[in-house]
């Protein structure tokens, strides 16, 4: 005949060799890029925790200015003398050292 017989494949067994280089990649994975950003996240919820009357900060579209007042939700940045501007805390992206403003 011209068609030759199938048979099944016989089973092979999953050990922990076969998932072995899945588990060191998703280690690898974590320790490399979900850690890191974890580790940036928190730092970045910490500071805009601690804001407080006075700290000088960088809003996320670059703007710098001395906080003047810090609600719940929103801080109010002073950007020059009288010229308050009103952001959310999540728009601030760092924190700078004092006397920053001054030396730019």
């Amino acid at each position: 005949m011209f068609i030759s017989n199938a048979y099944a494949a016989t089973a092979t067994s999953t050990d922990f060799a076969s998932f072995l280089p899945l588990i060191v990649i998703f280690v690898l994975f974590f320790f490399m890029i979900i850690r890191p950003q974890m580790k940036q996240a928190k730092e970045q919820r910490n500071m805009i925790a601690a804001l407080q009357k006075g700290d000088e900060v960088v809003t996320s579209g670059g703007i710098v200015g001395k906080v003047t007042k810090v609600t719940e939700a929103f801080v109010v940045v002073e950007i020059a003398p009288e010229t308050e501007i009103t952001v959310q805390k999540h728009a601030i992206q760092s924190a700078l050292p004092k006397g920053t403003i001054k030396s730019i």
